[in-house]
């Protein structure tokens, strides 16, 4: 029997065929409107329901450009099931370059939504109806803020054998234990039976090519893993995730000018010396130090940091850890031939 047509926003897309469909959402003052734009790929062949989507906070621009990346993936002419993918779900953050919706809330505090709530809560509403919770799955893409970069890293709820699953397929450097927030994407589709993803990787308004090559290759080696595409093409991770169950942020004990030592995925020791802090005139200076072991999951990039800032991102290791994680799998990338520049830019 032949595959039913998917539809979505009153558009009927048919199996074997890709659509870019728009849900209305809101209008700028001036008018102009503003939509969800959803790229729709609907398979010939029956098959899982999966979201990819970015850019929740306006900034996380490295979101966006994994998406088009993977939207350029010859893979994809062979899907099996459905994919659904937003580059950009936050546009009004997305245009005036904020994390934020013009009203200063953080989109990803607004699920479920309303349809006759804030702008925040209108667009969570369309997001999480439309998109989300029609999927079996999803991955949901973000980075640091700015002046902060993070390794990538997948975050997982604990005890969650579905997205523990998929974060092992996806490859990243470090699978990180992560509780879900409250009216978050992530927490919201969680409770109602949707599993998310959620890949966290680079700094607020700039790319991180390493950052982006591991989301691709991630995204790819899941869909691989749960039957839409198939093996050709979609290398595994030959190194396994650095497993995580806990993390915290290292502070600046004083203000002044902040010097790094240590970079995003160096494995630290207790009493190492992450960083330096002086002031302008270098008459003091204090040395911020490793409290345990652990590896760096976060720094701040910013040169400049007041008294509790926040400076690094030190997680827990698993007895089990491989120091060697990082790098064999930035060789692994550079040698992996899908990734090449001129076939998918």
């Amino acid at each position: 029997m032949p595959r039913e047509a998917f539809s979505i926003g009153g558009v009927n897309v048919a199996p074997g065929t890709r659509r870019s469909v728009t849900l209305p959402v809101s209008a700028l003052p001036d008018h102009t409107a503003v939509g969800l734009n959803v790229e729709v790929i609907h398979g010939k062949r029956a098959g899982p329901m999966m979201f990819v989507s970015a850019a929740v906070h306006g900034d996380e621009v490295i979101g966006v450009e994994i998406v088009r990346r993977l939207l350029r993936t010859p893979q994809l002419s062979n899907l099996r099931g459905t994919l659904l993918v937003v580059p950009v779900v936050n546009s009004f953050g997305f245009l005036a370059r904020s994390r934020y919706l013009p009203d200063r809330r953080d989109l990803n505090r607004c699920f479920p939504g309303s349809e006759s709530g804030s702008l925040g809560s209108r667009l969570a509403y369309i997001f999480l109806r439309e998109v989300v919770l029609r999927c079996d799955f999803g991955i949901d893409l973000h980075s640091a803020a700015e002046h902060r970069t993070n390794l990538p890293q997948i975050r997982v709820a604990p005890q969650d054998a579905t997205t523990a699953r998929m974060a092992r397929a996806f490859g990243a450097p470090v699978i990180l234990t992560s509780a879900l927030r409250d009216k978050s994407l992530r927490g919201e589709a969680a409770e109602r039976g949707t599993p998310v993803l959620l890949y966290e990787a680079g700094e607020g308004l700039r790319f991180d090519e390493f950052g982006v090559r591991v989301g691709v290759a991630g995204i790819l080696r899941v869909m691989r893993d749960e039957g839409m595409l198939a093996a050709k093409g979609i290398a595994k991770a030959r190194t396994p995730s650095l497993i995580c169950r806990a993390s915290s942020w290292l502070r600046a004990p004083v203000g002044g000018l902040l010097r790094t030592f240590r970079a995003e995925g160096e494995i630290v020791d207790e009493g190492d010396v992450l960083a330096a802090i002086s002031d302008p005139a270098g008459d003091v200076e204090t040395e911020l130090l490793a409290p345990g072991p652990g590896i760096l999951i976060g720094r701040a990039v910013l040169p400049v940091v007041n008294e509790g800032d926040a400076v690094f991102h030190l997680a827990e290791l698993s007895a089990s850890a491989n120091e060697d994680t990082v790098d064999a799998l930035t060789a692994q990338l550079e040698a992996d031939p899908l990734f090449d520049e001129d076939e998918i830019i």
